[in-house]
């Protein structure tokens, strides 16, 4: 029965996302509701912003109806987070809004979540050496981690594909886990985010005259759910049954959404280096150095999608051979440093060779 709650989550919010994009994107064209262009963008026509409204539409209403009769006591509070995103998303993506407002709004989904449906860290897995932690260390972990990775989500939106293809892989691999170790309600909506991201995803690369983005609405929304799902993941497997738990949850958790992260924090690095707020849009993010190597959105997104699952097998590979979870965390850390660089020493390297070249000639 369970099985068949989750397919018919996934089926069920693909289909919704399927019928909704198109009137979705008639509505637009006729109000003139478009992105405006700006220098660091990579796309050169005019299309609407408001795919978060269908994924939105299909992610809520297929986890209405898959999990009516189980028991979420947090669902609710899931759905209060979710409602907040998708307002301050819609309002910032029609008439552009500023960060600090939108991080307010943020704080406050992160606070709803905390403290009224009770989605917190209450260990450390080891991770320092420490594991149970006091409620003052539990609150501001969790809503730090909550901001961090929800803003993480937002920033790496920047190419076709990329922000859903990653919320689609995360939200797998957390609504296997769930599954396999009985948290229905969890796994339910998880597969219908899977389900609603992967028919925007078609729309989204392969679409023409139906292309649409999924703006903050989408973004923010994937955020708090897949740290809604990274909490639950760490906490769950306090008591998970073997062979399912996962010693190293922190560790493996990270790797599952490296990608987002690891870059946030690069390209915040690179601006404070250069004196500019952190918060101040560039291209140089990963995707933006990977689309001046391939010149294919779909590349680049494949490319960044391989190597965040090469990077989760490492980690589950390393949390199979019981190693420290400190361990684990720097070589994770490592790994997703080194590829996040890459691109950006491939370029300098291909200048550098084009000049040598110029000299020469």
């Amino acid at each position: 029965m369970e099985i068949i709650l989750i397919l018919s989550a996934l089926a069920l919010s693909f289909v919704l996302v399927i019928i909704a994009v198109p009137p979705i994107i008639s509505t637009a064209k006729a109000k003139h509701l478009f992105e405006p262009f700006e220098e660091r963008k990579v796309h050169t026509q005019i299309v609407p912003p408001l795919g978060g409204v269908a994924i939105f539409i299909g992610f809520t209403l297929s986890t209405i109806f898959a999990t009516d009769g189980l028991r979420l006591d947090s669902l609710k509070y899931i759905y209060a987070a979710v409602l907040l995103m998708f307002f301050i998303g819609l309002k910032d993506d029609l008439m552009i809004i500023s960060a600090r407002k939108k991080l307010i709004v943020q704080v406050v989904a992160a606070v709803l979540l905390i403290v009224f449906a009770h989605i917190r860290f209450t260990s450390l897995h080891g991770v320092f050496g420490e594991h149970h932690i006091g409620q003052l260390t539990s609150f501001s972990l969790t809503l730090f981690a909550m901001i961090v990775i929800i803003n993480a989500f937002n920033l790496i939106d920047g190419v076709d594909g990329l922000a859903s293809g990653l919320g689609m892989l995360a939200s797998f691999v957390f609504g296997t886990w769930f599954y396999l170790v009985g948290s229905y309600p969890l796994a339910i909506i998880s597969f219908a985010m899977v389900g609603s991201l992967a028919a925007f995803f078609l729309y989204n690369v392969f679409g023409h005259r139906n292309k649409l983005f999924m703006g903050d609405t989408g973004s923010l929304l994937i955020g708090v759910m897949i740290s809604v799902f990274v909490v639950y993941f760490n906490e769950l497997n306090l008591t998970a049954p073997d062979p399912y738990r996962i010693g190293g949850a922190p560790a493996v958790s990270f790797a599952i959404i490296i990608v987002p992260l690891i870059d946030t924090l690069r390209v915040m690095t690179i601006r404070v280096g250069q004196r500019r707020s952190p918060f101040s849009p560039d291209k140089n993010h990963i995707h933006h150095r990977l689309l001046a190597l391939m010149n294919s959105h779909l590349k680049v997104t494949l490319t960044i999608l391989l190597a965040n699952i090469c990077i989760i097998a490492v980690a589950i590979g390393l949390n199979h051979w019981r190693l420290d979870v400190n361990l684990q965390f720097i070589v994770v850390f490592l790994i997703g440093l080194i590829f996040s660089f890459a691109p950006s020493y491939i370029l300098r390297y291909q200048k550098a060779k084009k000049t040598r070249k110029a000299y020469s000639a």
